[in-house]
C-alpha cells in the first residue's frame, strides 16, 4: 500500500448555531462537513435565523419569526424562551398553508411538522431542535451532529467556525456552502433560493436530498 493511502483525511468539522427551519445553506453546510457542532450556549442575537425563516408566498418572500420573551444581551441561546402570548403558531401556519398547501407533499409532511408547535415548546432551542430533527429524518441526512460545545473552541482544532455566517443580511450570491439549483416552486415564474427548507420538502418531497447535494459548493 503507498504512503499516500496510508494517510488518514482529517474530519472536516464545522460549529454554528440553532436556527428555526433552516435555508438551504444551512442543509448544504451539514453535508459538506462530518462533524456538526450546533452550539445552543452561543449568545443569542436577534433579527437572525435564530428565530425566523423565510417561505414564499403568491406574490413575495415572507419572513416568519418566532416571538421571543425579554432577555439581555449576554443571555446564551438556550436560555431564549418562545414568547407564547402572541399568536404566532396561527400566523406561521397560516402562511404554510396559504403558500405550500396545494404543494405536491405538503400533506404528507404537514402534520408531522405541526405536531412539534402544538405542544408549544417553552424554549427556542427546544422548538428549533424537534424541527431540525424531523428535517433531517426526512431528507435522509445522517451526520455526526452535536448540540453543545462543553469545551472552548480552541480546543477543537480544525473546526470551522461559522457561528452568524448563515444569515439573510448578505448578498444571496455570496454563499459560502450553497450554490442554487433550480427546483418547482408554488408560485411565480423566477426561482427563489434559499428559502426555508420547508419550500424544499413541500414542492419536492423525495427529491429534495439530492437537490441539496447539487446545492453543495465544493470547499
Amino acid at each position: 500500500m503507498s504512503e499516500i493511502n496510508n494517510i488518514i483525511q482529517p474530519e472536516k468539522a464545522v460549529r454554528f448555531e440553532l436556527q428555526y427551519l433552516p435555508c438551504l445553506e444551512y442543509f448544504a453546510c451539514i453535508l459538506s462537513n462530518d462533524l456538526i457542532w450546533i452550539d445552543i450556549e452561543e449568545k443569542y442575537v436577534k433579527q437572525t435565523y435564530r428565530n425566523r425563516c423565510s417561505v414564499l408566498t403568491t406574490n413575495k418572500v415572507d419572513t416568519l419569526t418566532v416571538p421571543v420573551q425579554g432577555y439581555d444581551q449576554n443571555t446564551p441561546t438556550k436560555d431564549i424562551k418562545i414568547d407564547h402570548s402572541q399568536h404566532w403558531i396561527r400566523r406561521h401556519w397560516g402562511c404554510f398553508k396559504s403558500a405550500y398547501g396545494k404543494s405536491p407533499y405538503y400533506e404528507f409532511y404537514a402534520d408531522e411538522l405541526q405536531a412539534v408547535y402544538l405542544k408549544k415548546p417553552e424554549f427556542l432551542v427546544d422548538l428549533n431542535y424537534e424541527l431540525l430533527t424531523i428535517c433531517l429524518r426526512l431528507l435522509g441526512i445522517r451526520k455526526d451532529i452535536r448540540y453543545n460545545l462543553s469545551v472552548p473552541l480552541e480546543e477543537h482544532k480544525g473546526v470551522i467556525d461559522a457561528i452568524s455566517l448563515i444569515n439573510d443580511k448578505k448578498n444571496r450570491n455570496l454563499n459560502k456552502y450553497y450554490q442554487p439549483i433550480a427546483y418547482y416552486q408554488t408560485f411565480g415564474n423566477d426561482f427563489v433560493s434559499n428559502l426555508s427548507i420547508v419550500d424544499l420538502l413541500f414542492n419536492m418531497g423525495p427529491e429534495a436530498r439530492s437537490i441539496l447535494l447539487r446545492s453543495c459548493k465544493q470547499q
